[in-house]
């Protein structure tokens, strides 16, 4: 079943969304700007992941873009017009900042897996967005690039996903010489799960969530939390947190059902609790 939201009387929405089932697909919207992050999109995308974050009937979400740009990053033009604030931006470029870390973080702490799907280039913030998500599926024409080297500007916020995404090493290289990286390269590194041919990420993406939104919800976002949590931990605290959470996990019912359904060799019914 596909279902589609927008808000009423708004024909130019900067993010879009679709229900495929028990999948929410949120594409961005605003191709003439090549999806630049203003503080309107972040605002848009904010929303959006609240909205779809809030639904226990999604299990899967896939973030994908319109036009040939997944993402440019922050909007350059509206950053240079607050210049001439009388502080020269500073508080604007705080809120920005501040805004741009609560989506990312949001992508990451979202109770459902959350899968990009990456046609044309994916830069700055735009790569940012891409790399925070739980898998990425990136079309064979796909690049990333954090550029802002180039300008004066160093990519450090989106430095903090690719840290958390690809070997140190390679996010500094990514960093410090702010060159493209082809769907090829950006899967050698770790930072693409699947390239695919042109045309073929949105598809691709779908298809994995759709497999992973007919896994058990509570196991999924059990999973979720409990791998970003440990992830960041020492090994005996990781291991302490891992351990509470799979108790909890053993306590669902799903668990119960999944494990019993495992011994008796037939398929689960999930409960999604």
């Amino acid at each position: 079943m596909s279902a589609t939201h927008a808000p009423a009387g708004n024909n130019e929405a900067m993010v879009l969304r679709r229900d495929e089932g028990p999948v929410a697909i949120l594409t961005l919207n605003r191709p003439a700007a090549r999806n630049s992050l203003s503080r309107a999109m972040l605002a848009a995308l904010q929303a959006a992941l609240d909205g779809v974050g809030a639904e226990d009937a999604i299990r899967c979400v896939v973030i994908t873009a319109e036009g040939p740009a997944f993402s440019a990053g922050h909007d350059m033009k509206e950053i240079t017009a607050r210049r001439t604030d009388p502080d020269a931006g500073r508080a604007f470029f705080e809120a920005t900042m501040a805004e741009c870390a609560g989506v990312m973080q949001a992508v990451v702490t979202l109770p459902q897996p959350v899968v990009a799907a990456v046609e044309g280039v994916a830069t700055a913030a735009g790569c940012q967005l891409a790399a925070s998500c739980d898998l990425l599926v990136a079309a064979e024409g796909a690049k990333f690039c954090t550029p802002g080297v180039d300008i004066g500007l160093f990519c450090t916020t989106p430095g903090v996903a690719l840290a958390r995404a690809v070997p140190r090493k390679a996010a500094m290289e990514m960093l410090l010489l702010g060159e493209m990286i082809p769907a090829a390269e950006a899967h050698r590194m770790g930072l693409v799960n699947r390239v695919v041919p042109s045309g073929q990420a949105l598809p691709e993406a779908l298809a994995l969530a759709q497999r992973i939104a007919a896994r058990s919800a509570v196991a999924l976002r059990l999973g979720k939390r409990g791998f970003n949590a440990q992830a960041a931990l020492p090994l005996a605290e990781a291991y302490a947190a891992a351990g509470t959470v799979m108790v909890e996990n053993l306590l669902a019912e799903d668990a119960a059902e999944g494990i019993g359904a495992f011994l008796g060799k037939r398929t689960p019914e999930w409960r999604h609790r």
